[in-house]
């Protein structure tokens, strides 16, 4: 059982926060609380992805807030401190990248957010940087209606990853 009567109310409370660093969405993590206890894995991601694809354009906007840039180690520590650990193991073929390869990750980053007015969303987990760095070169090309569809698809894998490490609680 996820939460016994003792400890109800703090056990609800820190669901929710382990679901906002999931997703970084109030009204995502609100609804899929209501959702638990979940039969399966699979019905976790399922519910995940239909909340998620229910949610408007600002509402999305206000997730793609809660993740760093890729890349930006200085920003995972700082910004993102309850989330940081979770982005840093995501973002783990950015320790091994080449200095070149980290200050031309930088200079796209900041042109995608000029573009389209939010960090680059990837699903970073077993990519090197030169990969991102390469991802990144070609989704700036996209139209903001596409990036932004992407973007979304890319942050559902990442949501879908970190509900995974929770998974257990869930249940």
């Amino acid at each position: 059982m996820l939460i016994n009567n003792k400890s109800k109310k703090k056990s609800a409370v820190d669901l929710k926060a382990e679901l906002l660093n999931c997703c970084g969405n109030e009204k995502w993590a609100d609804e899929m609380s209501g959702f638990v206890p979940f039969g399966s894995a699979e019905e976790i991601e399922e519910t995940a992805e239909k909340i998620w694809n229910k949610l408007g354009k600002e509402d999305k906007l206000e997730s793609f807030g809660h993740h760093p840039k890729i890349g930006d180690i200085e920003s995972l520590k700082k910004k993102y401190s309850s989330s940081g650990e979770l982005s840093k193991q995501e973002q783990s073929g950015i320790h091994t990248a080449s200095e070149i390869t980290l200050k031309e990750l930088a200079v796209y980053n900041e042109e995608y957010e000029k573009k389209f007015g939010y960090v680059f969303l990837v699903c970073a987990t077993g990519k090197t940087a030169d990969e991102m760095l390469g991802i990144i070169k070609i989704r700036i090309l996209n139209d903001p209606e596409t990036e932004f569809r992407i973007a979304c698809n890319e942050l559902i894998k990442i949501t879908k990853l970190r509900l995974n490490r929770i998974t257990g609680k869930l249940l």
